[in-house]
């Protein structure tokens, strides 16, 4: 049964949803902030500025009319950046029917309010039903078919379970879950995490600091968890391993290849004004400093990945500062 369906954010990983969905027999319509973007998707069925050279379904359409998008759907998904949330959300609000699933892709955390998103959404729209979709997942290689799996999580089973029917394909995989917070956080918190494993290859030093890397991130990621209610058994699950993995190894993270700019000198300022999409892990870094020294939690990487992207530390004296930390048992 086809369902009508707007995708909002048109960057690659809204793009390629939205394809997903429109090749599935869906009613989809895509919002992209960009008049251009809607264009080359409407009439060249091809994301020229996001997803260049990657054919999209003919039955796509794209606008920069938001409002007229998500009129009449039942289900919007949300893929705009996490600090354009909240005012896109609001700005929707009046056209949104009781009960209609806000599935939610995007991964980041307030700066300013420190909520994770589906706190935002529960505050601009109190009557949506959230669900939080992540998990490892390149959009290039999801739209290629490479097998995925992802997690849809909802504090309303049968709207993960509706999330689950909505999206799966025989390559691309969809998994339940009741852990919102936890979801949230795996997604938001990696991207910090592959800046700096970033920072590591720009620097070329090999496996061994990135093992280590990956197993302390985790770690860190999971003391905050633990601290705003998430289950720890989400975080060695997909949204928590699987996308610190990909994300912190794949040469298509955009997180990653920010630290090893940063690694190779540029500075942050100088790498976003050459970058048109946005870096989630930036706002997240500091995001995330702030949720930790609220509830009292240790985040040492996190916290020397802010030194390096807000407050010129160089990524050497970053990586000495962990290294030479007081020695303690691993737990």
């Amino acid at each position: 049964m086809s369902t009508s369906v707007a995708v909002l954010g048109a960057g690659s990983w809204g793009t390629v949803l939205a394809d997903l969905l429109a090749r599935k027999g869906h009613n989809v319509h895509l919002w992209a902030y960009e008049s251009d973007v809607a264009r080359s998707i409407t009439l060249g069925h091809e994301n020229t500025a996001f997803l260049p050279g990657v054919a999209l379904a003919p039955t796509l359409r794209a606008t920069d009319d938001l409002t007229a998008v998500v009129r009449g759907a039942s289900v919007i998904c949300s893929v705009v950046p996490s600090h354009v949330s909240r005012s896109t959300w609001m700005t929707i609000a009046p056209q949104v029917a009781q009960g209609t699933r806000l599935v939610c892709a995007s991964k980041g955390i307030e700066t300013d309010s420190l909520c994770l998103m589906g706190e935002v959404a529960a505050q601009s729209l109190p009557h949506a039903v959230f669900i939080a979709l992540s998990g490892p997942s390149f959009a290039e290689e999801v739209h290629a078919g490479h097998p995925t799996a992802i997690v849809a999580a909802s504090r309303d089973a049968a709207a993960a379970a509706e999330t689950q029917q909505l999206f799966s394909t025989p390559t691309f995989r969809v998994y339940s879950s009741d852990d919102v917070v936890g979801v949230t956080l795996g997604g938001s918190l990696k991207n910090t995490i592959a800046i700096a494993a970033g920072i590591l290859d720009g620097l070329g030093l090999g496996n061994n600091p990135r093992a280590a890397l990956l197993t302390r991130g985790l770690a860190e990621i999971a003391r905050l968890g633990a601290a705003l209610g998430a289950n720890a058994a989400t975080f060695a699950g997909l949204a928590g391993m699987g996308d610190l993995i990909l994300t912190c190894t794949g040469a298509l993270s955009r997180n990653r290849q920010l630290g090893v700019a940063l690694a190779g000198g540029a500075t942050l300022t100088e790498y976003q004004a050459t970058h048109r999409t946005a870096i989630e892990g930036v706002n997240t870094t500091l995001a995330a400093s702030r949720l930790a020294e609220r509830h009292g939690v240790e985040m040492p990487i996190t916290r020397q990945v802010a030194a390096v992207l807000f407050e010129h530390a160089s990524p050497r004296e970053a990586i000495q500062a962990l290294m030479e930390r007081t020695l303690k048992a691993e737990r």
